[in-house]
């Protein structure tokens, strides 16, 4: 029997904020892929080495969670003031499903370098030294974001002093802003309430705020749940029965959210919404032995990805986070006092981040024009990634 040679394809393997992904350049990939369809979920999903019943990614480039299993396509932006066009494939573990329905904040950190890198920013936008603006156009929601990536010397500056939790070595600080941040055309609140209430089996009725900012998420009270706010992914991601309670609120969620129409849907659907829970500030330990007092905070919140709970904050919820607490009203504003703030400091299971949101209110409706937060990013691997044709 014949077999055919494994195909070779350009990729980079960054890491950005806390999440870790394969990257690569549109027309570098085999035609089959070029465009969105089955052929490149499938070799996507060999990159990364899912589906994998073992849940460890052995033969394939995945970390097997839901921060590094992950897959980014960029190209020349033909969209007016953009640079680079930015499309986030997040890659189920044990499943043959690649969900395209939202963004990975945390890998937009390293789209702004890899773009340069790849050679698709315009020389003239690229200075020597200083600060490169990097216009992002995110595909999968079609929203504009603003990579801030220091340069030195005509090179990404990828080292620093910059810590970000989570993230275990210092990194050079990569600013991002996510400019009119509600996902997709829909409103920022889809149900037009701030705070809305929605039945689930087992549980009865539940208070939410749903937001449609960064990405569609729930969010609960950490007490509506029986939690604190302070939970670790040793609590919960060890407990099945609590994983598949979480997960049926996530589903019956969706559905009043509009996002599909019947909660057996939510399980080809597991990158959106996310679901979160926010609880007032509380003195506790992350996962790395580090304590967090509470008034090093304004609130706490731990938030679902992937159907385990995340390590530490995903960017995209952060904008949520940051979205609905600079509006009044929401479970998130109620949480972090009650009061207006410019920017928040909020305590996930890794340690604490800094956001901010600028929010207005128009014609009785909210909106927010831009969302900024701190992140980082680096090359780990960069050349070739192998693929069986199969």
């Amino acid at each position: 029997m014949n077999y055919s040679p494994q195909l070779r394809i350009p990729a980079t393997y960054m890491r950005g904020g806390t999440s870790k992904g394969v990257f690569f350049r549109l027309e570098d990939l085999p035609e089959a892929a070029q465009a969105p369809g089955p052929g490149r979920d499938a070799l996507l999903l060999r990159v990364i080495g899912s589906p994998d019943p073992y849940g460890k990614h052995t033969d394939g480039m995945g970390g097997a969670t839901s921060s590094t299993s992950k897959t980014v396509i960029l190209s020349r932006s033909d969209q007016p003031d953009q640079d680079v066009d930015y499309l986030f494939g997040q890659v189920a573990i044990d499943k043959p499903v690649i969900d395209w329905s939202g963004n990975c904040g945390n890998l937009t950190a390293a789209v702004g370098a890899c773009a340069i890198r790849l050679g698709l920013v315009a020389a003239e936008r690229i200075p020597d030294q200083g600060i490169c603006q990097v216009r992002i156009w995110q595909a999968n929601i079609g929203k504009q974001i603003v990579a801030h990536v220091p340069m030195s010397g005509g090179e990404v500056q990828e080292t620093g002093g910059f810590i970000l939790d989570g993230v275990t070595f210092p990194a050079a600080e990569v600013q991002i802003d996510f400019l009119d941040p509600a996902d997709g055309d829909g409103a920022l609140f889809p149900t037009g309430k701030l705070v809305d209430s929605f039945d689930v089996p087992g549980e009865g009725t539940l208070k939410a705020t749903f937001i449609n900012a960064g990405i569609p998420t729930i969010f609960l009270r950490a007490e509506d749940l029986g939690f604190d706010g302070t939970e670790l992914q040793t609590v919960i991601n060890s407990d099945a029965e609590q994983l598949l309670r979480l997960e049926r609120i996530r589903a019956h969620g969706a559905v009043h959210m509009g996002l599909i129409k019947h909660v057996d849907e939510a399980a080809g659907r597991q990158h959106t919404p996310k679901l979160a829970w926010v609880a007032a500030p509380r003195d506790y330990t992350t996962s790395s032995g580090q304590g967090v007092s509470a008034t090093a905070i304004d609130l706490n919140v731990r938030a679902m990805s992937m159907g385990q709970l995340h390590h530490a904050m995903m960017g995209t919820a952060a904008v949520a986070i940051a979205s609905a607490c600079a509006i009044p009203g929401t479970l998130v504003f109620e949480a972090a006092g009650g009061r207006e703030q410019a920017s928040i400091c909020f305590g996930h299971p890794s340690g604490t981040l800094k956001v901010g949101a600028d929010a207005a209110l128009v014609d009785g409706h909210w909106g927010v024009n831009k969302v900024s937060m701190s992140r980082s990013a680096r090359i780990l691997m960069e050349g070739w990634v192998r693929v069986p044709v199969e």
